[in-house]
């Protein structure tokens, strides 16, 4: 397998968008549409309990309601949106209580998968790739939680790909999608970066020793870590957006209710 850097990995991009973020000619109008509102949704421009409507998106970006309402309906598919009659839409509310039992499915695939890896199975070259980017020396890590963030995520699901199990390889994808709507927070409004490269170097070299209880733990309590720290995290951004409302809206959002959290 070819060794790709940090910096390719990192790209990801929101859509077939021009430098003053337009779509494309030729682009999917659909997929610009729902890249642009799922960042928002991530970024937290977007709260939980907002309200908006096609017509006013379709204004906003210069659309027909026809793209705009099937990426509102793939947002609903994502579990990020919820549709009411006459092209109006909310925000679904963060429930920590599902959030708790994502991570808990979370915690044991890639338990399972670390187990596989040191047993000696699996994409040896994934988890090569893996230990250029993490296992570097101080000055060579980034910095930009947002970029840090997105290497977070492919290093995870790196890791259950190369246990070699394809079924739970896709339902892994699916749960990741679910959980990065928090999970990018504790790296954009957080301070885990350094803690994130000791901890992922960590068990990457456990899996080269090989230990797989020993690498276990360690990845064990690297979740639970990073799922208090989210919750917290969720929390005071939500009450401090909350406050601060009023300096920054988004032009397609009418109403702003947080009458679910």
């Amino acid at each position: 397998m070819k060794t790709v850097s940090a910096t390719e990995l990192i790209a990801e991009p929101l859509a077939a968008a021009d430098a003053g973020g337009r779509p494309l000619k030729g682009g999917s109008l659909p997929e610009y549409v729902y890249a642009r509102l799922r960042e928002d949704i991530f970024d937290m421009r977007l709260l939980p309990g907002d309200q908006i409507i096609e017509s006013e998106i379709a204004a906003c970006f210069k659309v027909s309601r026809t793209p705009v309402r099937e990426a509102l309906q793939r947002l609903q598919s994502d579990g990020l949106m919820q549709g009411y009659v006459r092209g109006g839409w909310e925000v679904v509310p963060i429930d920590f209580k599902r959030f708790e039992e994502l991570y808990q499915m979370r915690g044991m695939i890639e338990q399972f998968a670390l187990r596989q890896l040191c047993a000696g199975g699996g994409d040896v070259a994934l988890i090569e790739q893996q230990k250029a980017i993490w296992c570097v020396a101080l000055e060579q890590r980034l910095s930009d939680g947002r970029q840090v963030a997105i290497l977070d995520e492919q290093f995870h699901l790196a890791l259950v790909r190369a246990a070699g199990n394809k079924e739970i390889a896709s339902t892994f994808e699916r749960l990741t999608d679910r959980i990065r709507i928090v999970r990018r927070l504790d790296f954009i409004y957080g301070d885990c970066v350094q803690s994130t490269y000791d901890e992922h170097a960590g068990i990457l070299n456990k899996i080269a020793a090989p230990t797989a209880d020993e690498a276990a733990s360690l990845m064990a309590r690297h979740i639970e870590e990073g799922h208090v720290d989210i919750t917290n995290i969720t929390l005071h951004r939500l009450q401090s957006t909350r406050a601060s409302a009023g300096a920054e809206r988004l032009a397609y959002v009418q109403v702003k209710v947080m009458r679910h959290v």
